[in-house]
């Protein structure tokens, strides 16, 4: 079973990517002190949780000095693969938001429709209202950096074009 995460206040959390546009991996990373974790996640949930985490600022006072959020610490060694993704309500007390990820997990091969569930890692990550505006920016910036998509189905375009749909794989756009 892999490990979880309890991190109520961080020195950092970013998201990240290895990789070229059309073959990056995409991490989310949080450090606390000597602490470092890293999670493998998919480009919808990067878009997602920076989506989420931007509506939630609306209802929050505004930050005076953001900073940007921070490249990625190496070495990169993944701990788990993110499956489910949560984000509380602002905490005045801490004045923090915790975000939870949740590991995707798959029933072993051999279980049946009734088995249990299997429970996986969890990591409970404790951020600010600037590393939140901090993250938003970091998520965008990473999910506009990808392959354009092609004007008429919309798909990645690789750097050479691609076959589209729209024309029957007859045109190369």
């Amino acid at each position: 079973m892999n490990p979880s995460f309890d991190l109520p206040s961080v020195d950092a959390l970013t998201f990240g990517t290895v990789g070229e546009p059309g073959k990056r991996v995409f991490f989310v990373q949080a450090w606390a002190a000597t602490t470092v974790v890293t999670l493998k996640a998919e480009k919808q949930q990067v878009a997602g949780l920076a989506a989420a985490m931007q509506e939630l600022l609306v209802d929050l006072p505004s930050e005076s000095s953001p900073t940007a959020a921070p490249g990625l610490r190496t070495p990169i060694e993944q701990d788990w693969v993110i499956g489910a993704i949560g984000l509380s309500t602002f905490d005045e007390a801490t004045q923090r938001v915790t975000i939870l990820f949740e590991e995707a997990v798959r029933p072993a091969d051999d279980a049946g429709e009734d088995a249990e569930p299997v429970a996986g890692a969890t990591a409970r990550i404790g951020v600010t209202i600037a590393q939140m505006v901090a993250l938003v920016a970091r998520g965008v910036e990473l999910v506009a950096g990808g392959r354009p998509n092609c004007p008429l189905c919309g798909n990645p375009m690789d750097p050479d074009g691609h076959s589209c749909p729209k024309t029957n794989g007859h045109l190369k756009h």
